[in-house]
């Protein structure tokens, strides 16, 4: 794993810190790129059941992109830099396994970004969201004009992307960006509480669900509902939906094995 990225299994949870704190640990093409290295390896690890990503220090999750990085880009090179990096905030937003954001400080530009692509937000009482970039005469290029209207509603959304203003955690949760604000020492106990909830369901069930919320977003109602009915349907021929049933009926605490 490269030095920017430390990680920790803790049985069934990896919990993946991002390292640069002499820059807010500010995404860079290493972090980028050790972050689709790392999610690809962890798709096919069966003993990872949920990662949770965070940043090193108690003042920033993600600061941002690094701005030095790009600083003497042209169109091209800008443009495939917004797909490299929308490539792999899609990976994560498309995991098959539950992502929880530990936001334990700054996450302005391409670390809100990053944390949008989570599947769920916990947020420390410190912890600063914004998309900043109109600062520097850009807008948001690893997906956040697109992801953060559809979690905090358009109009939400259309003001902290123009004003590029920050919020505190608080005002996060009031409008739905974060689920829940803890104190920072509290803060990977929390998503690891969540996860290991998670972790006990039927780990394909969990895999369908995800599914059919994150591509059913993106289709119609009848698209959506179409997608659900094939997962549902597709769950009946597994041995953790015999086992869940048959646990219920004989009232104990089933034993999903992910078959």
């Amino acid at each position: 794993m490269s030095d920017v990225l430390k990680t920790i299994k803790v049985e069934k949870i990896l919990i993946c810190t991002i390292s640069r704190p002499e820059v807010m640990n500010a995404l860079n093409k290493e972090v980028l790129n050790s972050l689709k290295d790392l999610f690809e390896k962890a798709r096919e690890n069966n003993e990872i059941r949920g990662i949770i990503l965070t940043g090193e220090g108690e003042k920033a999750f993600v600061a941002g992109a690094d701005i030095k990085e790009f600083s003497s880009y042209g169109p091209m090179e800008a443009y495939k830099m917004s797909e490299k990096g929308q490539e792999i905030f899609s990976l994560i937003e498309n995991f098959p396994k539950p992502v929880i954001a530990a936001v334990n400080g700054y996450a302005l530009g391409g670390g809100c970004e990053l944390a949008l692509s989570c599947h769920i937000r916990i947020a420390s009482k410190n912890a600063k969201f914004g998309q900043p970039e109109v600062n520097l005469g850009i807008i948001p290029g690893y997906g956040g004009t697109q992801r953060l209207p559809r979690i905090i509603g358009l109009g939400r959304a259309i003001e902290l992307i123009l004003t590029g203003k920050m919020i505190d955690s608080e005002e996060a949760f009031r409008i739905g960006l974060v689920n829940k604000v803890v104190e920072q020492n509290e803060l990977i106990e929390e998503s690891k509480k969540i996860l290991n909830q998670i972790i006990e369901k039927a780990p394909i069930a969990i895999e369908m669900a995800l599914n059919s919320i994150i591509s059913g977003i993106e289709m119609t109602k009848e698209e959506g509902l179409k997608l659900e009915r094939s997962n549902f349907a597709n769950l009946f021929s597994t041995e953790d939906m015999k086992e869940g049933v048959s646990a219920f009926i004989e009232k104990r605490k089933p034993n999903f094995k992910g078959k």
